[in-house]
């Protein structure tokens, strides 16, 4: 007969449940990282995109030989080629649906990890974003975290290994102490006078409607909403490493860290970041915190055993060796956000240059210095050179009536890009140039990445790029018509026409 075990209040605390809900729910994030992926990778790196990838891995070999194996790990060094492309995307959605029946975790997000981390490097700038890396590092500390085994939930019947655990946590630690502190450390003085908020919301890559609404709320509540953040970021975190008995503090941490994540939704799009943030936050909790409340939602549930034993294995040599070296590494990525712009010992800066490949062991810190201004390209065509017809992107702003449209987990690669392309066109001119030229060529990939062409017929002959300065409506497109007002700035190029004329 089946036992149902009853979790003892003064039991140490459990980690099964937890283990077994943060692999759940890390799969998620994987099927919606690579299924993000799968309807732009081949406008953005494939044979005919933007960022060709056998150009680049072309490039890397004639500039490093045979070391460009290392500085650039990618399964697409076997055949840098659209199907392949597809291929991994496709595999690595069917490999995340496969870790939701729990099935041999340790070679199945083994095999997530290396396909992701293929796909982050031949995606160049596209894929260069906070939440890839994020996704990377919890991702290789997950196989960590698996059980040994291959027998779906059976195999979650012993406490996972305290290192990997601890892994985890020092990494949720480091997310969120490093996003905080790096702000105030980099003398921004709208960090620091409470008023960054007054611009983010109108300022940041991809806001949505919502934005609009907290970009006119009364000053007092970005202050407000800055200090929470600031003791959620820099004081909360210290909550993640309190003792055993003090487990309600850690607890309260969890749920307002989440909270903030959730209010980071709520203020713009930044793709799947905050969702695998809070699903690094929920490994805090501890099994009795979740026992009742998953059993309400499934029965499918690994059994809780009174006498839970701990890892005796191998796996667990392995785990402990690797978490030395990871703490060691981790450690030192942490000190060099806190420091900078001072420098590394060279000794510490070749450790992590070692492990740089893997982008696995990362500093964090979105939006150190804050933007005040929106500038915005817009892509201009033409038939004649008089009159002018702007493409319109799917979610990047640009036409002023349009609301600004909820996105994310969704990731929308180029219209990210857009936004640093505006802030530094010349550093982005590689990409951005050839996206212009192919869109007056009616180039189909090319015009996969936008929302409207309007010259679906027979193409543009001339083509350009205008810089304009956006700012937020005073009253709502449903009141006024339009959400933004724009200020014209320049051209950053002239008439660029067709090859033929």
């Amino acid at each position: 007969m089946k036992q149902t075990a009853v979790i003892e209040v003064n039991e140490p605390p459990r980690f099964v449940l937890s283990r077994w809900l943060f692999l759940k729910l890390l799969a998620v994030i994987y099927f919606i990282a690579f299924g993000s992926l799968l309807p732009q990778i081949h406008g953005l790196i494939g044979v005919e995109g933007l960022l060709p990838i056998h150009l680049y891995l072309q490039r890397a070999f004639e500039l490093w030989g045979t070391e460009a194996y290392y500085q650039l790990p990618t399964l697409l060094w076997v055949y840098p080629s659209d199907a392949l492309l597809t291929s991994l995307c496709w595999l690595g959605v069917i490999l995340s649906t496969v870790a939701l029946t729990s099935i041999a975790p340790i070679p199945i997000f083994g095999m997530l990890w290396v396909l992701y981390l293929s796909l982050t490097i031949a995606g160049q700038e596209f894929l260069s974003f906070q939440w890839d890396v994020l996704l990377l590092e919890t991702g290789l500390l997950a196989v960590l975290y698996s059980p040994f085994g291959l027998h779906g939930t059976s195999i979650y019947k012993k406490q996972p290994a305290i290192a990997a655990r601890w892994l985890l946590w020092s990494l949720a630690f480091k997310l969120t102490f490093l996003s905080g502190v790096t702000k105030l450390l980099s003398g921004d003085v709208t960090w620091r006078g409470l008023t960054a908020l007054g611009y983010h919301y109108e300022t940041q890559p991809l806001p949505h409607w919502f934005s609009w609404y907290l970009h006119h709320a009364p000053d007092w509540f970005g202050s407000a909403s800055l200090i929470v953040m600031f003791a959620i970021e820099i004081i909360i975190p210290f909550t993640i490493f309190f003792p055993s008995r003090w487990r309600r503090s850690r607890i309260t941490g969890c749920v307002l860290m989440c909270f903030l994540q959730l209010g980071i939704v709520a203020s713009g799009n930044y793709g799947f970041f905050n969702l695998l943030a809070i699903v690094l936050y929920l490994a805090l909790l501890d099994d009795r915190a979740l026992a009742s409340f998953l059993r309400r939602c499934t029965k499918n549930l690994p059994d809780t055993y009174m006498r839970i034993r701990p890892e005796r294995t191998t796996w667990s040599v392995v785990i402990n060796g690797t978490a030395v070296v990871l703490v060691f590494l981790s450690t030192l990525s942490f000190v060099r956000e806190i420091q900078r712009p001072l420098s590394m010992p060279t000794w510490a800066n070749a450790a992590l240059g070692l492990v740089a490949p893997l982008r696995s062991v990362n500093g964090y810190g979105l939006f150190r210095t804050m933007t005040t201004e929106r500038p915005e390209i817009v892509i201009e065509g033409s038939i004649d050179g008089i009159i002018w017809r702007e493409y319109e992107f799917k979610w990047k702003v640009g036409d002023v009536t349009r609301m600004p449209r909820f996105v994310q987990p969704h990731m929308p690669r180029v219209d990210w890009q857009m936004w640093f392309a505006a802030l530094d066109p010349r550093q982005q001119s590689h990409w951005l140039i050839p996206l212009a030229e192919r869109l007056r060529d009616n180039d189909g990939v090319a015009l996969s990445l936008i929302d409207t062409n309007p010259f679906v017929e027979t193409g543009a002959r001339y083509v350009r790029l205008a810089l304009y300065r956006y700012t937020f409506s005073r009253a709502s497109g449903d009141v006024a018509g339009d959400w933004w007002h724009r200020d014209f700035l320049g051209y950053l190029t002239g008439p660029m026409s067709s090859r033929i004329q």
